[in-house]
């Protein structure tokens, strides 16, 4: 059996205090923008953002010559055709976000405007000009929430770069007026401080660096001096954020959150390449590429996630077009999922924001590796996690990590667990932010004591790991990931010591894949004198019948066996959280949380092991 050590990192500081702190060690990127560079090396012509006039070429030859390209083009041409009949945007504000009028823009102007340059379709390009017109009268794009001015900006520049040769004057200036005044400008506050995106190290960087480069690009030849600032600023903060995905690949806030911000470093990265023939280094950060497989990794045979953190909970059906550009970098067939780009077109519905541009990358894809998906795969950094699969649609998916990552929740030692396809163990997930800030909800603030851990999406109470005194997890608290042992009964250790800081002097929990039917949780602990009450917790929406020594989980005509082999003399209980404790949780169909409450008056020399066994 192969084991792999793996270095411990004691993160007991908040992340961003962390990057402070490690600031100078990120790998860069090649930074050499100036207004001098801008002249010199953009593009001239246009198209220029993702498609230039040699990569438009290549693209309209693989529509007629490749199946699955052709195939792919069919169902954009089904969504733009659809868009000509609803009605333009309008600036409605949901709350504090414009982000839902941002993103359609962002969805029609791929649609629409990669059919234009396909077919230069007249009527294609009037509805293009309508919805540019109908934005940039807008009266601003929502700069108190800079995601929405990013996906906007990025929407309206690929909207006059793509339809540049077909468009009014008149709209291009009202819409590079409009990218500079509303798009670009709000980003440079008065004080001269950058805004708290442009260094940051979550999906907030991506986005917002992502559309302001696009909106560079598109404004350069008015004012070249404001286009290469704004360039500068982003290629010295890209890496921030590109250093969450250090060292393995993990990124912190969950899979559904890696589409949305790796999606916008792929468009990035193809924009720059387009435009100056580089990406300045992007595909050189080996964590940015290794994330591709953390993302293969967390599709579940059920079709869920592994949906830690504030995270979807299932996929749709159509193609993962941001891991397609990986494939077409890496020629990794594992990335490129030829099944679902061939589709019918009719069937493959609303597609991604991004899917205009997807299609370039989709149609550079060669085969040039077919990597087989690893029966064991972990990640360490932030959030560190360890997936198990195999035969029987087994997966397995546990992590430590801390509560004050982006978007984390005290989850530390969860995990869920799947055998024939059926998700027996499970994360209560995400849930709608605006319905929960419209009532004036404090959901961002993450102190020990803070509002966002009342829910049960987001606290220990509503997760698959140890509760202790009935008390929430120390946000701070990192829970590392101690080894990794492959081999036939592979073996994850997760460190959780610091989760429990006051409570437990040392606590381990181990993850084993027992057979190809059973998984084994052990967690080995030391209590300190304040420790009380020690509570095992196992989330499952299956039917729970309380068995002598243990517990039987019942669903979709299988059945789940939960094996108590530690603690003979206690039974397990189960709490119904259908309907959940709050008016403001999550209501989930059939969520219960079962339960192994040890007294710490029961445990000898205050040092115990619970072992617990899940099995057909």
């Amino acid at each position: 059996m192969k084991s792999i050590y793996i270095i411990i990192f004691l993160f007991v500081i908040s992340i961003g205090d962390l990057f402070a702190q490690q600031k100078e060690n990120i790998p860069r990127l090649e930074n050499p923008m100036s207004v001098q560079y801008l002249g010199a090396k953009l593009e001239k012509a246009h198209p220029r953002l993702v498609l230039n006039p040699t990569i438009e070429k290549y693209v309209k030859k693989k529509i007629e010559s490749d199946p699955l390209v052709k195939n792919y083009y069919a169902a954009i041409k089904l969504n733009a055709e659809k868009i000509k009949g609803q009605p333009l945007l309008e600036r409605i504000v949901t709350g504090r976000r414009l982000l839902s009028v941002s993103r359609e823009m962002l969805y029609r102007v791929n649609m629409l405007g990669i059919v234009y340059r396909m077919e230069k379709d007249s009527e294609i390009l009037h509805r293009l000009n309508e919805e540019v017109i109908a934005v940039c009268n807008f009266s601003d794009w929502n700069p108190s929430h800079y995601l929405d001015v990013a996906e906007m900006s990025l929407a309206v520049a690929l909207a006059i770069d793509w339809g540049w040769d077909g468009l009014p004057d008149e709209t291009i200036k009202m819409a590079i007026d409009a990218l500079i005044e509303k798009g670009i400008k709000p980003s440079w506050p008065e004080d001269g401080k950058n805004p708290g995106w442009a260094f940051g190290t979550n999906n907030w960087n991506q986005v917002c660096n992502g559309g302001m480069i696009a909106a560079s690009i598109a404004i350069a030849e008015k004012n070249p001096e404001l286009a290469a600032k704004t360039i500068k600023r982003s290629l010295d903060g890209i890496p921030m954020a590109l250093s969450s995905y250090l060292p393995d690949g993990v990124y912190p806030e969950g899979s559904t959150y890696w589409g949305y911000g790796t999606g916008f470093s792929t468009i990035t990265c193809a924009m720059l390449e387009s435009a100056f023939g580089t990406d300045f280094g992007h595909t050189k950060h080996s964590a940015y590429m290794a994330s591709a497989m953390f993302r293969v990794m967390c599709n579940a045979p059920s079709g869920m996630y592994f949906n830690y953190a504030d995270c979807g909970d299932r996929r749709g059906q159509s193609a993962d077009v941001v891991l397609a550009w990986f494939a077409s970098k890496t020629g990794n067939k594992a990335f490129f999922e030829a099944d679902r780009l061939l589709i019918e077109p009719g069937k493959m519905g609303k597609l991604s924001r991004l899917g205009g541009a997807a299609l370039v990358w989709i149609s550079q894809f060669k085969e040039n590796s077919d990597t087989d998906m690893p029966a064991v795969w972990y990640g360490r950094g932030h959030n560190p996690i360890a997936i198990f699969t195999g035969d029987n649609g087994y997966y397995f998916g546990g992590k430590g990590g801390h509560a004050t990552t982006s978007h984390g929740n005290m989850d530390a030692g969860s995990f869920i667990f799947e055998l024939d396809g059926i998700r027996w163990v499970v994360d209560p997930g995400n849930q709608d932010y605006h319905e929960l800030e419209k009532t004036g909800f404090n959901l961002w603030s993450n102190c020990q004591d803070c509002q966002r851990w009342t829910l049960l999406t987001k606290s220990n109470y509503g997760h698959s790991t140890l509760t202790v005194n009935g008390q929430l997890q120390k946000v701070n608290g990192h829970a590392t990931l101690l080894e990794v042992k492959e081999g036939v009964q592979p073996e994850a250790i997760f460190d959780m010591t610091a989760p429990y800081e006051g409570l437990l002097k040392n606590a381990r929990r181990s993850f084993v894949k027992e057979s190809s039917t059973s998984l084994v949780v052990t967690d080995e602990i030391e209590l300190l004198p304040e420790a009380n009450l020690i509570t095992w917790q196992l989330m499952t929406t299956a039917d729970v019948e309380i068995t002598e020594r243990g517990a039987l989980l019942k669903q979709d005509g299988k059945i789940l066996r939960i094996e108590n082999l530690s603690h003979s003399d206690l039974r397990f209980s189960v709490i119904s959280l259908d309907p959940p404790p709050l008016v403001l949780d999550r209501k989930i169909k059939g969520l219960k949380r079962i339960e192994l409450r040890i007294p710490s008056w029961t445990v000898k020399g205050r040092k115990d092991v619970i072992k617990v066994k899940l099995t057909k």
